[in-house]
């Protein structure tokens, strides 16, 4: 796994060009931009894609489709496009918010570390209690490294199983005024991370427990207070409702849902967040989270492996089979048995009837790579909370055959200096 890690980081050290390669290169890239756009025409000649993209507007679909061209250095050039992308569609994003809470924890970690250098992403983390709404984890050792309570496990089980307690976990460290924060700081001041994977209305939401920091021996490193947001944050979009009616407590409530203060994180964002774990030298540098390349290499680590290779023994269970966070290319499908060349770097999300996926796909055998993004609402009866979703009718079918459909793409659209990638990845 290792090797593969290394084939695939493609952010290594890049040297100068040779004005040929570079003259060539550039000469390529303005033919290409000349060319129609192949996600326009993927969606609409694709015939298993076909029931979803005569119905984009009902199913709410947009995509992302980024391609990825080499110099004879293996530098990458980014060419993107994109169906029916729009910041101002709402959808939920469920999990995918779990991507920018890693990194921004992550970042967190390395301030508090100026004045702390014994603290790690492996101390122990104990959660306190300070208002309604809130649980406790208390300090605990084990012999299973990997069942300890640590802000690197937090992240591992978020982005191996999309685990919502470690989500929790991590939302409460940050906290919600710091974390937005830093979304402003970095560009996005509209997103909204505002709601654990809990029962909290609103107001128990922008408050957050005390968190104390311990090595495993059990002397104390550092203890952050419970905090709340003093001011409370607008809604991005306005007032945001979905469907006809939904249910609450087993009673169905015939009107509409109300999203206006749920989270709100656009296709782009996280298509953003996700190049930049996997080509921080590439990303625009408006992205400006401060992480090492230890920490680029960690997250793309638990991005790209499947469950039973993480080492977790929980994750050895049937339940959390190969398949089980890739909906691109593979469905989800838990006989799906994935190819060993292929690895997809990715955060998925699954929730009121929303499914989306944000994914690199790199193939160390034939060298392709490129990168997608997608999300589409599958919720034929426009009820919330009733568990009628067409998740595996509809929408896991439509993004394991999107996937597949540019991936068959890109092998019959090979790159001049494909076969360079793997020098670019040496570190």
């Amino acid at each position: 796994m290792n090797s593969l890690l290394v084939s695939f980081a493609l952010t290594g050290i890049i040297y100068g060009l040779a004005n040929a390669d570079l003259l060539n290169f550039e000469q390529a890239t303005q033919a290409s931009l000349r060319r129609p756009n192949p996600l326009d025409s993927l969606l609409q000649n694709t015939p298993a894609l076909a029931a979803v993209v005569h119905k984009a507007e009902q199913y709410e679909l947009q995509v992302i489709y980024t391609r990825i061209e080499r110099n004879a250095a293996g530098e990458p050039r980014f060419r993107q496009f994109s169906y029916r992308l729009n910041d101002k569609a709402y959808f939920n994003p469920a999990s995918l918010v779990k991507l920018p809470v890693a990194m921004l924890s992550l970042e967190k970690l390395h301030a508090i570390q100026q004045q702390v250098p014994a603290l790690s992403r492996n101390s122990i983390m104990a959660t306190g209690v300070a208002s309604r709404c809130q649980t406790a984890v208390p300090f605990a050792t084990s012999a299973d490294t990997n069942k300890v309570a640590t802000l690197g496990n937090y992240i591992k089980r978020m982005l191996l199983v999309s685990d919502n307690q470690a989500y929790n976990r991590l939302y409460k460290f940050l906290g919600q005024q710091y974390l937005h924060q830093r979304l402003a700081a970095i560009g996005y001041p509209s997103v909204r991370i505002t709601r654990r994977f809990a029962s909290c209305d609103t107001a128990a939401n922008r408050c957050t427990n005390p968190i104390t920091f311990y090595s495993t021996a059990g002397n104390l490193l550092y203890h952050q207070p419970a905090a709340c947001n003093s001011s409370p944050l607008r809604p991005a979009l306005g007032r945001v409702t979905k469907g006809r009616g939904y249910y609450q407590a087993g009673k169905l409530v015939a009107q509409p849902y109300d999203f206006t203060t749920g989270n709100y994180l656009p296709l782009k964002v996280v298509n953003d967040l996700l190049r930049q774990v996997l080509f921080p030298r590439s990303a625009d540098e408006a992205l400006g989270i401060n992480l090492t390349s230890a920490d680029y290499e960690f997250l793309r680590t638990y991005l790209s492996s499947t469950p039973s290779e993480s080492g977790f023994i929980t994750y050895a269970s049937p339940k959390y089979f190969p398949a089980y966070k890739k909906y691109l290319y593979y469905g989800r499908q838990q006989q799906a048995q994935p190819k060993p060349s292929l690895r997809i770097y990715n955060i998925v999300g699954m929730s009121y009837g929303y499914l989306a996926d944000c994914a690199y796909f790199a193939d160390e055998q034939s060298g392709i790579e490129f990168m997608l993004s997608a999300v589409l609402y599958v919720n034929k009866d426009e009820v919330i909370n009733d568990g009628r979703y067409e998740y595996t009718s509809i929408g896991l079918p439509f993004l394991k055959n999107l996937g597949q459909a540019v991936y068959e793409y890109e092998k019959a659209h090979s790159h001049a200096f494909s076969n360079r990638r793997g020098e670019a990845g040496k570190r």
